[in-house]
């Protein structure tokens, strides 16, 4: 979609959302406001961009008659090249599920009881950084470890625009590398812990048919085995034609505990297809965006000399204590650009 037509696009949109009829149908009144709303930046550009062209005609014009209207000129003609770029950013298509809160799950990995511990390190810098930057955060599901980390938690994160857009990079293997708690040489060891993460689909957007799924019931257990409920309230959902499998087992309820698994389970199928659907063109472009490849290990975090590194970007900061108390925004930012630079390069 060209310029012109984003600008008619919006037209349309105000004059729908200024009807009181619309309004009576809350869901497409939401979907409007919501198109409206990221359409709007980009528009009140172009115009701030056509006016300081006008008024650089103007004053061109008034020059012959007083010179200082020619010095005028030239200040405005200094913003045009900040303002094309800035235009020509937000030109660039968005990401479709940059408005969706997210699921992530944080799982173990190379490493026994330190990776558990360094799930646990992990899911509490997500934390921070959802206190930080005011989102909200719902452990879905836990498996605890014995040492107080984690085998495996889910963690619903939720935004008022959305956390995919900042969270989306944060899938793939986070490699740490320091003398454990459980080391008695002092030896510097490397373990891994893998980091998921989906938007979070509503029922809307998948349709799924109970008779697709097998749910399994069974008494939920904690640490080393020990039993956190008498009942059998935790639950096991198995997608039967793509074989997803989901438990949940944090809820005291059979019934909270298959809701939850559901949200997961959405989620996950949602990003299942999504993949199948990008796989043919994805295949086919010469170079892949690194950012978005998950499979491969993401990131590392070196204690002894508190570094950061994440290795698809080349990003690297000494700062480490600072990010694992969620200070995430620089390596978040270095990511965005580099997705950013990769989408500009392929539009010009």
């Amino acid at each position: 979609m060209n310029l012109d037509e984003l600008i008619g696009e919006y037209t349309d949109l105000e004059r729908k959302l200024a009807d009181p009829a619309v309004h009576a149908d809350q869901a497409k009144a939401k979907a409007y406001g919501k198109r409206y709303a990221a359409l709007t930046p980009i528009v009140a550009t172009y115009r701030e961009l056509d006016g300081v062209r006008e008024d650089i005609k103007a004053a061109r014009e008034l020059a012959g008659e007083d010179p200082s209207f020619a010095a005028e000129a030239d200040e405005l003609e200094l913003r045009i090249p900040a303002l094309e770029e800035r235009l020509k950013h937000l030109l660039v298509p968005r990401d479709p599920n940059d408005d969706k809160d997210i699921i992530m799950e944080i799982k173990a990995g190379e490493g026994g009881q330190e990776s558990a511990l360094f799930a646990g390190d992990l899911l509490r810098m997500y934390q921070r950084y959802a206190e930080r930057v005011g989102f909200r955060t719902e452990i879905i599901d836990a498996q605890h470890s014995d040492l107080g980390g984690y085998k495996d938690v889910t963690v619903a994160i939720k935004a008022k625009n959305g956390a995919w857009g900042r969270l989306k990079f944060e899938g793939g293997v986070h490699r740490v590398q320091r003398v454990p708690a459980t080391e008695s040489q002092g030896r510097i060891h490397t373990s891994a812990a893998g980091v998921l993460v989906y938007p979070e689909a509503e029922e809307v957007d998948v349709q799924i048919d109970p008779n697709d799924l097998r749910i399994d019931v069974y008494r939920s257990g904690g640490p080393g085995g020990q039993s956190v409920n008498t009942t059998d309230s935790a639950v096991r959902i198995t997608h039967l034609p793509t074989g997803v499998v989901v438990s949940c087992q944090n809820e005291k309820s059979q019934l909270q505990n298959k809701e939850s698994a559901m949200r997961v389970l959405r989620a996950r199928l949602q990003a299942l297809a999504e993949e199948e659907a990008n796989a043919a063109a994805m295949a086919e472009r010469k170079s892949q965006i690194r950012t978005v490849d998950r499979s491969e290990r993401v990131r590392t975090y070196n204690f002894p000399e508190n570094r950061i590194s994440d290795h698809r970007v080349g990003f690297k900061a000494y700062n480490l204590d600072q990010v694992l108390d969620g200070d995430l925004d620089a390596v978040i930012q270095a990511l965005l650009d580099a997705e950013l630079a990769e989408k500009l390069a392929a539009h010009s």
